[in-house]
């Protein structure tokens, strides 16, 4: 009887286990990813320091410089700590307008966004492995009033586009 209990626990393991990877392709994505990709992948991204601040919101994808976590001086804490060996950075930006946005990365990382000393949850996320250009997406729902998009967990520098959603 235990080794039967054992077997089971041990299937439903397995399968959270599968059910919890996240699926491969760009075809995998919850939405169109086309103009993210796009962003993510051309070569005039701006290249911003971080700590740098923004008059608007960047009109290209950008390349956030990033550093170790403790020396990120990010505004507010991540909302999940950094793993060692990760880099970290912050940009903030003076105005936004209100709207539905995405937020893309090319490579795996946390982002958090900051407005008004709250941490905005994304309304929607979408994730795949295997595509070219893009890793996740993520929608947040902006307000008109400055706000500080914060990078940690990452292990590289890795384009980010911020984009009205469609």
């Amino acid at each position: 009887m235990r080794v039967l209990t054992f077997l089971a626990a041990l299937s439903i393991g397995a399968t959270s286990a599968l059910a919890a990877e996240e699926p491969s392709g760009c075809d995998k994505f919850k939405w169109p990813i086309e103009r993210e990709r796009a962003a993510l992948t051309a070569p005039d991204r701006a290249k911003l320091t971080s700590g740098s601040e923004q008059a608007a919101l960047p009109s290209s994808a950008i390349t956030l410089g990033l550093v170790a976590p403790a020396d990120a001086k990010l505004p507010s804490p991540p909302e999940r700590a950094p793993k060692d060996g990760t880099f970290a950075g912050f940009t903030s930006i003076k105005t936004a307008r209100a709207g539905l946005y995405t937020i893309s990365l090319s490579s795996g990382a946390w982002v958090d966004v900051v407005q008004d000393g709250h941490f905005l949850k994304p309304v929607a996320f979408s994730g795949a492995t295997d595509c070219d250009g893009i890793r996740k997406t993520m929608k947040y729902e902006l307000s008109a009033q400055p706000l500080a998009l914060q990078v940690s967990g990452a292990r590289e520098n890795s384009p980010i586009a911020i984009l009205p959603a469609q």
